[in-house]
């Protein structure tokens, strides 16, 4: 493997690091990773890329994404596939994950002909006033293991149109797919006639991730991964609340994809179930039915919902969220259990009985685990929801039309994604994607969220023979 920069040049100084089957713990692939002296060859030629690209007009650039986006279509399963082969999630998701790539190739295209500021009016005759956006530069993006297509693909098209290089650096047990895609684009960008490292990619672990945080010439740097670590976009408790009045039509399917969809391994992931008294038994025996008839499986199986966790780690850690959560007052009602297969397969698990303010309630866990809270009152449901460090995905599930602007209100929810009557998960690309508080940190994909890649400048024209100064002001 190499850091596509132009050329592919060839890490020889980096260690092997060997990629497993989460499905059943085989190896797929030795992958060398790259060096921090491979990692600075590979800046310098993605910054000397910036300086042809940069000078390429936007709605080429655009055109040039829009080549992407139907490359990245024509292998979309192959992809897909392999999404599945190494990350472990059920083959459609995979194949899902691409073609959100692929979506936000298409949106960045029209966004190529839109970017740009307004003209101004000034308050001096003779003057225009107007804002300029330029390109930051060099865009580092730092992907995690759950999403490693469509996180890359959010940030890397918006970026591209923007006239920004990008350099990629993806979860260290997902470097196929890295490779892969990154192969895909510079094909693209070379048949066009540009450099290959207006996408670079360094596969590597923390001391390449450090090294990227750590380096002035990162313009921007795009960071997914765990709140521990980045404090950023990350492993996130999520929230999600039902009323009294809320259609259980809509609920016990909502909560089942929220909280089982890719094993419970999305940032968007349902962490959180608050149930109002009045419907909590109901709630809870209708989802453990649900739960019952979730097919686990091999995750290529067509007929599979629900596959492994991506790693042992995972699973370990599984195990003692669940521990802890019993230790803590809380009842296992669903599952719990690792179950008897090869691979990195658990149980979908449901746990009631705990306070709101649990420690374990309150502490990240990447699986696929649902704290099902009972309450009274929508004022202190609310608060509860706003508790916690994180604040990226929450939702609620009611009838009340004012209850439904009070959630959307100064004092319903603090996340970055607030639903109404839909999941937690599975957003639209059109819309900004990013959360608040540790899980904050800016917006990726759609709305304005083009303008993290670029920078402003304020810019007055004085075509006119006179020196008026702004605020009247006199200076003779």
């Amino acid at each position: 493997a190499g850091p596509w920069a132009s050329r592919p040049l060839r890490w020889v100084k980096g260690r092997v690091v060997t990629t497993y089957c989460p499905a059943n713990n085989e190896p797929i692939a030795s992958v060398r990773q790259a060096s921090l002296e491979d990692y600075e060859e590979t800046v310098k030629k993605a910054k000397e890329a910036w300086k042809v690209w940069a000078d390429i007009p936007a709605p080429k650039r655009g055109e040039i994404v829009r080549q992407i986006g139907d490359a990245l279509r024509q292998k979309i399963k192959a992809l897909g596939s392999l999404v599945s082969l190494e990350m472990g999630k059920i083959f459609v998701e995979g194949v899902g994950e691409v073609q959100e790539y692929v979506d936000v190739c298409d949106y960045a295209v029209g966004l190529s002909r839109m970017i740009g500021g307004p003209i101004l009016p000034s308050e001096r005759p003779g003057h225009a006033l107007i804002e300029q956006w330029n390109p930051v530069g060099l865009v580092g993006i730092i992907t995690a293991f759950n999403f490693p297509v469509a996180v890359y693909g959010w940030n890397s098209a918006v970026a591209m149109i923007c006239g920004n290089a990008c350099l990629w650096k993806g979860a260290p047990t997902t470097s196929l797919i890295s490779v892969a895609v990154t192969k895909i684009i510079a094909k693209v960008l070379e048949d066009n006639r540009v450099p290959g490292a207006v996408c670079s990619l360094v596969c590597g672990g923390a001391d390449v991730g450090t090294a990227m945080a750590r380096d002035e010439r990162m313009d921007l740097l795009s960071f997914t991964g765990s709140t521990k670590v980045g404090k950023q976009v990350a492993l996130m408790v999520q929230e999600r609340f039902v009323f009294e009045d809320a259609d259980l039509n809509l609920v016990i399917p909502s909560a089942l994809f929220a909280a089982v969809g890719t094993a419970g391994q999305r940032c968007t992931t349902a962490r959180r179930l608050f149930l109002h008294e009045s419907i909590h038994d109901e709630v809870v025996a209708k989802l453990s039915k649900a739960y019952a008839q979730v097919r686990i499986g091999d995750p290529w199986d067509s007929d599979t919902l629900y596959g492994p966790l991506h790693t042992k780690e995972a699973v370990k850690m599984f195990l003692d969220a669940v521990e802890q959560a019993k230790q803590q007052g809380g009842s296992v009602v669903y599952g719990g259990k690792v179950i008897s297969r090869p691979g990195n397969y658990v149980e979908p698990t449901i746990v009631t009985g705990l306070p709101h303010n649990a420690p374990i309630v309150h502490t990240e866990t990447f699986a696929p685990i649902l704290y099902v809270l009972k309450f009274k009152e929508e004022e202190e449901v609310f608060a509860w929801n706003n508790e916690v460090k994180q604040g990226l995905s929450s939702s609620i599930f009611t009838k009340d039309l004012g209850r439904i602007f009070r959630w959307l209100g100064p004092k319903g929810s603090d996340c970055g994604i607030v639903n109404v009557n839909i999941p937690t998960s599975g957003a639209e690309i059109g819309g900004a994607f990013g959360g608040e508080k540790h899980t904050g940190g800016g917006r990726e994909s759609g709305s304005d969220s083009w303008k993290l890649y670029m920078r402003r400048s304020t810019c007055t024209i004085n075509y006119s023979k006179n020196l008026p100064l702004a605020q009247g002001i006199k200076f003779q």
